[in-house]
C-alpha cells in the first residue's frame, strides 16, 4: 500500500530512472494522476503536461461507461463493445456525446493551463501517468489518441492495476511500469492510505509550478 499519491510517484520515479528513456515528457491524467506525475517529472528532469480524457456514459445511466474521448486535434473515441451490445446501440449514436466531451476537455485544458501550448511529444518518450487503472477504458482512449502524435515510444507508468486491464492495454504501449498487480483487485483507492479527491485548484497550482520550473 502507498501512503499517498506522492509516495506512489516517488516509487514510479525509482523504477523509471533506472530505464533508458530518451528525451522524456511526462503526461498526467487529471486529476488523480497529476500529483503522482510530479515526482516522476522532477526526477527525470522532464516537462509535465496533461492528457485529458472524458468518459461517455450510457443514456440515463451516466455512471455506466460506454466509452471515453481523448483530447487533441485528432480526437480518439474508444467504446466498450460489450456495453454497446448490451444496450443495443452503435458508436454513431454517441456522436453528439463525443462532441460534448471534446468541448468539456477544451474547457478543462483552459482551466488547468490557460493558453499554454501542449508540450510536443513527436519523437520523444511519452510517459503516461495515472494514480491507477481499474477497467482501463479511459486509459485506452488516452493511449490511442497519444499514438497519433507520433511519440518515439510510449511508457505506461501506474502504481496499481488489475492484470486483465493491463493485458488489454499492453499492446498499445512500448513498455509498462506497474508496481502492484493485486489479485483480486477491488479498487484503486484500496491501495492508498490517503486517497482524497484531487480538486481543480490543486491541478492548476501543480501545472503552474511545472511551467515555472520549465522556464528555469
Amino acid at each position: 500500500m502507498f501512503r499517498d499519491r506522492t509516495e506512489a510517484g516517488e516509487a514510479l520515479a525509482d523504477a523509471l530512472e533506472a530505464m533508458s528513456l530518451i528525451d522524456p515528457v511526462v503526461l498526467a491524467l487529471p486529476r488523480g494522476g497529476v500529483p503522482v506525475a510530479v515526482p516522476v517529472a522532477n526526477r527525470l528532469k522532464a516537462p509535465l503536461d496533461l492528457l485529458l480524457v472524458r468518459k461517455i456514459g450510457a443514456p440515463h445511466h451516466e455512471e455506466l461507461a460506454v466509452g471515453a474521448v481523448v483530447d487533441g486535434p485528432a480526437h480518439e473515441a474508444v467504446f466498450n463493445r460489450n456495453v454497446l451490445s448490451m444496450l443495443g446501440l452503435r458508436e454513431e449514436d454517441f456522436s453528439d456525446a463525443v462532441q460534448a466531451r471534446l468541448a468539456e476537455i477544451e474547457q478543462r485544458r483552459k482551466t488547468y493551463i490557460g493558453d499554454a501550448r501542449p508540450v510536443p511529444v513527436a519523437g520523444r518518450t511519452a510517459i503516461v501517468v495515472d494514480d491507477g487503472i481499474a477497467t482501463g477504458a479511459t486509459m485506452k482512449a488516452a493511449l490511442l489518441g497519444l499514438r497519433r502524435k507520433a511519440p518515439r515510444e510510449i511508457v505506461l507508468a501506474v502504481p496499481v492495476a488489475p492484470a486483465d486491464s493491463l493485458a488489454e492495454i499492453e499492446p498499445l504501449v512500448n513498455r509498462v511500469v506497474c508496481l502492484e498487480v493485486p489479485d483480486p483487485f477491488y479498487a484503486v483507492g484500496a491501495h492508498y492510505g490517503h486517497f482524497a479527491q484531487v480538486d481543480d485548484a490543486q491541478v492548476v497550482a501543480i501545472m503552474a509550478e511545472a511551467r515555472k520550473r520549465a522556464r528555469g
